[in-house]
C-alpha cells in the first residue's frame, strides 16, 4: 500500500477580498491542507490580492473579516504572508518603512504580512512541492 506523501504549498492570491472569492477559497484550501498534514510554505499576494493585507478593510459586522481571518491563520501557523511590494504600493498599501520613504501620513499593512518583491514568489516556487493560484473573476 503506498504511503501518503506530505506536500508543501505556496499559495498565490490575485483576487481582492469582497470583489472575488479568491481569498476565501484559498483560506479554506489552506486550512484543509494543514488539517491533512501538509504544509503551507508561504502565501504570496499579487495584483488586487494585496488588498487582503490592508488594515483598512472594514466589512459590515455580519460579514467575515478576511484580513483578520488570514492574519490569525498565518500567525497561528507561523506562515509567512507576503504582499508584492510593487502591487501594494500601486494600491496604497504601505508598511512603516515605505511610509517613511515616501513621506506618507500613515501605514496600513496588516500584521503579520510583509512587503517583498517577486523573489519571494520565485523562492516559493523552488521550495514548495506545489503552487496553487487563486485568481479573482474577470
Amino acid at each position: 500500500m503506498p504511503s501518503e506523501q506530505t506536500l508543501s504549498y505556496t499559495l498565490v492570491i490575485t483576487g481582492a477580498p469582497y470583489a472575488s472569492q479568491a481569498p476565501q477559497t484559498a483560506l479554506e484550501f489552506a486550512r484543509a491542507a494543514v488539517a491533512a498534514g501538509h504544509g503551507i510554505e508561504r502565501v504570496f499576494l499579487y495584483g488586487d490580492g494585496v488588498y487582503l493585507a490592508s488594515t483598512l478593510n472594514c466589512p459590515p459586522s455580519d460579514e467575515p473579516n478576511w484580513t483578520r481571518a488570514w492574519s490569525e491563520f498565518l500567525e497561528t501557523g507561523g506562515i509567512p504572508g507576503i504582499a508584492c511590494i510593487a502591487s501594494a504600493l500601486r494600491r496604497g498599501i504601505v508598511d512603516e518603512s515605505e511610509q517613511q520613504r515616501y513621506q506618507l501620513s500613515a501605514c496600513n499593512l496588516a500584521t503579520p504580512f510583509a512587503l517583498a518583491g517577486l523573489g519571494e514568489w520565485v523562492e516559493g516556487l523552488t521550495r514548495s512541492s506545489r503552487v496553487m493560484y487563486f485568481h479573482g473573476g474577470a
